[in-house]
Protein backbone atom coordinates (compact mmCIF):
# COMPACT_ATOMS: atom_id res chain seq x y z
CA UNK A 1 0.00 0.00 0.00
CA UNK A 2 1.00 3.66 -1.20
CA UNK A 3 1.97 6.00 2.14
CA UNK A 4 -0.49 8.23 2.60
CA UNK A 5 1.05 11.71 1.57
CA UNK A 6 0.49 14.41 4.25
CA UNK A 7 -0.40 18.13 3.70
CA UNK A 8 -0.01 19.72 6.67
CA UNK A 9 2.72 22.10 6.50
CA UNK A 10 1.59 22.91 2.91
CA UNK A 11 -2.25 23.43 4.10
CA UNK A 12 -1.12 25.48 7.33
CA UNK A 13 0.86 28.16 5.83
CA UNK A 14 -2.17 28.08 2.54
CA UNK A 15 -5.08 28.65 5.06
CA UNK A 16 -2.82 31.39 7.26
CA UNK A 17 -2.26 33.34 4.21
CA UNK A 18 -5.90 32.93 3.23
CA UNK A 19 -7.16 34.56 6.44
CA UNK A 20 -3.97 37.01 5.66
CA UNK A 21 -2.41 36.43 9.26
CA UNK A 22 1.62 36.48 10.04
CA UNK A 23 3.09 33.37 11.96
CA UNK A 24 3.74 35.72 14.78
CA UNK A 25 -0.20 36.72 14.83
CA UNK A 26 -2.02 33.35 14.46
CA UNK A 27 0.70 32.05 16.73
CA UNK A 28 -0.80 34.51 19.14
CA UNK A 29 -4.50 33.27 18.61
CA UNK A 30 -3.30 29.39 18.97
CA UNK A 31 -1.64 30.26 21.95
CA UNK A 32 1.70 28.71 20.29
CA UNK A 33 5.07 29.76 19.89
CA UNK A 34 5.66 31.44 16.90
CA UNK A 35 9.16 29.01 16.61
CA UNK A 36 6.72 25.93 17.07
CA UNK A 37 4.02 27.00 14.21
CA UNK A 38 7.41 28.19 12.16
CA UNK A 39 8.44 24.71 12.39
CA UNK A 40 5.15 23.10 11.59
CA UNK A 41 4.84 25.22 8.80
CA UNK A 42 7.96 24.94 7.04
CA UNK A 43 8.48 21.08 7.82
CA UNK A 44 11.26 21.49 10.19
CA UNK A 45 9.00 19.39 12.55
CA UNK A 46 8.21 16.21 11.05
CA UNK A 47 6.18 14.62 13.43
CA UNK A 48 4.00 17.28 15.09
CA UNK A 49 2.26 16.19 18.27
CA UNK A 50 -1.26 15.06 18.16
CA UNK A 51 -2.85 18.09 20.43
CA UNK A 52 -0.97 20.87 17.94
CA UNK A 53 -2.47 18.90 15.08
CA UNK A 54 -5.70 19.07 16.80
CA UNK A 55 -5.33 22.80 17.49
CA UNK A 56 -4.65 23.69 14.16
CA UNK A 57 -7.64 22.11 12.68
CA UNK A 58 -10.19 23.43 15.16
CA UNK A 59 -8.72 26.93 14.66
CA UNK A 60 -9.46 26.42 11.24
CA UNK A 61 -12.81 24.70 11.52
CA UNK A 62 -11.29 21.61 9.77
CA UNK A 63 -11.60 17.66 10.24
CA UNK A 64 -7.98 16.89 11.19
CA UNK A 65 -8.03 13.87 8.24
CA UNK A 66 -9.00 17.18 6.12
CA UNK A 67 -5.95 19.08 7.57
CA UNK A 68 -3.91 16.33 7.40
CA UNK A 69 -4.60 14.58 3.83
CA UNK A 70 -6.52 17.11 1.61
CA UNK A 71 -4.52 19.57 -0.18
CA UNK A 72 -6.63 22.40 0.04
CA UNK A 73 -4.83 24.81 -2.09
CA UNK A 74 -6.01 22.56 -5.21
CA UNK A 75 -9.69 23.08 -4.05
CA UNK A 76 -12.06 25.51 -5.61
CA UNK A 77 -13.40 28.49 -3.85
CA UNK A 78 -16.43 27.41 -3.09
CA UNK A 79 -15.33 23.96 -1.86
CA UNK A 80 -12.99 25.85 0.21
CA UNK A 81 -16.30 28.45 1.44
CA UNK A 82 -18.16 25.22 2.25
CA UNK A 83 -15.29 23.99 4.16
CA UNK A 84 -15.21 27.34 5.92
CA UNK A 85 -18.56 27.22 6.92
CA UNK A 86 -18.44 24.00 8.44
CA UNK A 87 -19.47 21.35 5.78
CA UNK A 88 -16.39 19.41 5.86
CA UNK A 89 -17.39 16.12 5.41
CA UNK A 90 -15.25 14.68 7.42
CA UNK A 91 -17.04 16.58 9.97
CA UNK A 92 -20.40 15.67 9.38
CA UNK A 93 -20.15 12.78 7.25
CA UNK A 94 -21.71 14.34 4.42
CA UNK A 95 -21.25 17.40 2.53
CA UNK A 96 -23.77 19.56 4.56
CA UNK A 97 -23.53 23.56 5.74
CA UNK A 98 -24.27 23.95 9.73
CA UNK A 99 -27.37 25.23 10.23
CA UNK A 100 -29.29 26.18 13.93
CA UNK A 101 -32.91 25.71 13.73
CA UNK A 102 -35.59 26.06 16.27
CA UNK A 103 -38.77 23.48 16.97
CA UNK A 104 -42.06 23.74 18.30
CA UNK A 105 -43.16 21.86 21.27
CA UNK A 106 -44.12 18.93 18.73
CA UNK A 107 -40.51 19.15 16.96
CA UNK A 108 -41.80 21.36 13.97
CA UNK A 109 -39.27 23.45 12.40
CA UNK A 110 -40.12 27.50 13.35
CA UNK A 111 -40.03 30.10 10.60
CA UNK A 112 -37.99 32.80 11.95
CA UNK A 113 -38.45 36.43 11.42
CA UNK A 114 -35.55 38.32 10.75
CA UNK A 115 -36.58 42.26 11.66
CA UNK A 116 -34.82 44.88 10.34
CA UNK A 117 -33.09 45.70 13.92
CA UNK A 118 -32.22 41.91 13.64
CA UNK A 119 -30.07 41.98 10.63
CA UNK A 120 -27.07 43.67 12.36
CA UNK A 121 -26.40 40.80 14.58
CA UNK A 122 -27.77 37.96 12.28
CA UNK A 123 -24.49 37.69 10.63
CA UNK A 124 -22.54 36.73 14.47
CA UNK A 125 -25.77 34.97 15.55
CA UNK A 126 -27.13 32.79 12.12
CA UNK A 127 -26.13 29.56 14.17
CA UNK A 128 -26.30 30.62 18.03
CA UNK A 129 -29.74 28.72 18.80
CA UNK A 130 -29.91 31.54 21.79
CA UNK A 131 -29.82 34.10 18.89
CA UNK A 132 -32.56 32.72 17.01
CA UNK A 133 -34.35 31.63 19.77
CA UNK A 134 -34.80 35.35 20.90
CA UNK A 135 -36.72 36.15 16.72
CA UNK A 136 -39.87 36.05 16.44
CA UNK A 137 -41.34 33.15 14.91
CA UNK A 138 -44.68 31.69 13.39
CA UNK A 139 -46.01 29.07 11.20
CA UNK A 140 -47.29 29.25 8.00
CA UNK A 141 -50.00 25.74 6.70
CA UNK A 142 -48.85 23.89 3.79
CA UNK A 143 -45.27 24.81 2.97
CA UNK A 144 -43.56 22.04 1.57
CA UNK A 145 -41.92 20.17 3.50
CA UNK A 146 -38.32 18.91 3.74
CA UNK A 147 -37.38 22.62 3.70
CA UNK A 148 -36.08 24.87 6.37
CA UNK A 149 -37.70 28.69 5.94
CA UNK A 150 -36.67 32.04 6.87
CA UNK A 151 -38.53 35.49 6.69
CA UNK A 152 -36.57 38.62 5.31
CA UNK A 153 -37.41 42.20 5.06
CA UNK A 154 -36.33 43.84 1.97
CA UNK A 155 -35.36 47.39 1.15
CA UNK A 156 -35.04 49.63 -2.10
CA UNK A 157 -36.37 49.67 -6.02
CA UNK A 158 -34.56 46.61 -7.29
CA UNK A 159 -36.65 44.00 -7.34
CA UNK A 160 -39.44 45.95 -8.63
CA UNK A 161 -42.37 44.84 -9.47
CA UNK A 162 -42.03 42.96 -6.03
CA UNK A 163 -43.19 46.15 -4.13
CA UNK A 164 -40.38 47.95 -1.42
CA UNK A 165 -40.58 46.67 1.90
CA UNK A 166 -41.68 43.38 1.02
CA UNK A 167 -41.41 40.77 3.27
CA UNK A 168 -39.37 37.74 1.74
CA UNK A 169 -40.34 33.69 2.81
CA UNK A 170 -37.59 31.92 1.27
CA UNK A 171 -36.06 28.63 1.83
CA UNK A 172 -32.31 27.71 3.13
CA UNK A 173 -29.98 26.79 0.27
CA UNK A 174 -27.71 24.12 1.27
CA UNK A 175 -26.27 22.75 -1.88
CA UNK A 176 -25.42 26.42 -3.90
CA UNK A 177 -24.54 24.29 -7.17
CA UNK A 178 -28.33 22.98 -7.25
CA UNK A 179 -29.42 26.38 -7.84
CA UNK A 180 -30.88 27.31 -11.18
CA UNK A 181 -29.65 30.02 -13.51
CA UNK A 182 -31.07 33.23 -12.32
CA UNK A 183 -32.85 32.15 -9.39
CA UNK A 184 -34.64 34.65 -7.02
CA UNK A 185 -32.98 34.64 -3.75
CA UNK A 186 -31.96 36.37 -0.33
CA UNK A 187 -28.03 36.68 -0.22
CA UNK A 188 -26.40 36.83 2.72
CA UNK A 189 -23.48 39.06 3.02
CA UNK A 190 -20.30 38.95 5.24
CA UNK A 191 -19.18 42.09 6.86
CA UNK A 192 -20.82 45.51 6.63
CA UNK A 193 -22.76 44.80 3.57
CA UNK A 194 -26.22 44.72 3.07
CA UNK A 195 -28.72 41.10 2.53
CA UNK A 196 -29.58 41.09 -1.25
CA UNK A 197 -32.44 39.80 -2.71
CA UNK A 198 -31.52 39.17 -6.44
CA UNK A 199 -31.66 37.03 -9.25
CA UNK A 200 -28.66 34.40 -8.82
CA UNK A 201 -26.34 32.53 -11.00
CA UNK A 202 -23.62 30.34 -9.87
CA UNK A 203 -20.74 30.86 -12.26
CA UNK A 204 -16.89 29.79 -11.62
CA UNK A 205 -16.20 33.10 -10.50
CA UNK A 206 -18.87 33.65 -7.88
CA UNK A 207 -22.26 34.95 -7.57
CA UNK A 208 -23.24 36.88 -10.64
CA UNK A 209 -26.46 38.91 -9.12
CA UNK A 210 -29.07 40.36 -10.99
CA UNK A 211 -31.89 42.78 -10.64
CA UNK A 212 -35.56 42.81 -11.46
CA UNK A 213 -35.83 46.44 -11.69
CA UNK A 214 -33.42 47.13 -15.32
CA UNK A 215 -32.27 50.03 -13.96
CA UNK A 216 -29.56 48.23 -11.60
CA UNK A 217 -26.72 46.26 -13.48
CA UNK A 218 -25.26 43.31 -12.63
CA UNK A 219 -22.36 42.48 -10.66
CA UNK A 220 -20.37 39.31 -9.28
CA UNK A 221 -19.88 38.58 -5.70
CA UNK A 222 -16.65 36.05 -4.31
CA UNK A 223 -18.09 32.91 -2.84
CA UNK A 224 -16.32 33.52 0.45
CA UNK A 225 -18.24 36.99 0.77
CA UNK A 226 -21.59 34.85 0.88
CA UNK A 227 -22.67 33.29 4.20
CA UNK A 228 -26.23 31.70 3.17
CA UNK A 229 -27.97 31.76 0.70
CA UNK A 230 -32.04 31.46 0.66
CA UNK A 231 -34.26 30.37 -2.14
CA UNK A 232 -37.27 33.06 -2.64
CA UNK A 233 -40.47 31.05 -2.22
CA UNK A 234 -42.95 33.92 -1.48
CA UNK A 235 -43.34 37.51 -0.72
CA UNK A 236 -45.50 39.18 1.67
CA UNK A 237 -46.93 42.74 1.79
CA UNK A 238 -49.71 45.52 1.98
CA UNK A 239 -48.84 47.11 -0.96
CA UNK A 240 -49.80 45.68 -4.06
CA UNK A 241 -47.63 45.64 -7.36
CA UNK A 242 -47.72 48.66 -9.62
CA UNK A 243 -50.14 48.62 -12.12
CA UNK A 244 -48.36 48.42 -15.85
CA UNK A 245 -48.36 51.40 -17.59
CA UNK A 246 -48.29 51.31 -21.07
CA UNK A 247 -44.39 51.79 -21.47
CA UNK A 248 -44.08 48.77 -19.65
CA UNK A 249 -45.65 46.69 -21.81
CA UNK A 250 -43.83 48.34 -24.55
CA UNK A 251 -40.66 47.28 -23.62
CA UNK A 252 -41.54 44.03 -22.28
CA UNK A 253 -43.25 43.34 -26.24
CA UNK A 254 -39.75 44.85 -28.11
CA UNK A 255 -37.91 42.91 -25.59
CA UNK A 256 -39.75 39.87 -26.88
CA UNK A 257 -39.00 40.58 -30.43
CA UNK A 258 -35.39 41.04 -29.57
CA UNK A 259 -35.13 38.00 -28.05
CA UNK A 260 -36.97 35.83 -31.18
CA UNK A 261 -34.09 38.28 -33.43
CA UNK A 262 -31.19 36.63 -31.37
CA UNK A 263 -32.37 33.07 -31.43
CA UNK A 264 -32.48 33.37 -35.18
CA UNK A 265 -29.37 32.44 -36.86
CA UNK A 266 -28.04 34.82 -39.47
CA UNK A 267 -29.49 37.64 -38.26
Amino acid sequence: MDAQEIFLKENLKFLRQRKKLTQEALAELLDMSRVKLKAIETGTTVNPSIPDVILIARYFKLATDTLLTVNLAKLGELKLRELESGSDVYLTGKNLRVLAITQTQDSKENVEYVPIKAKAGYRAGHTDPEYLAALPKFNIPNLPSGYTYRMFPTSGDSMLPIPEGSDILARYVQDWLSLKPATLCIVILIGDQEFVFKQVTITDEGLLLHSLNKLYEDYLVEFSDVLEIWEYYSFHSKNLPDELTELTQVIREIRKLEDKITLKPGL
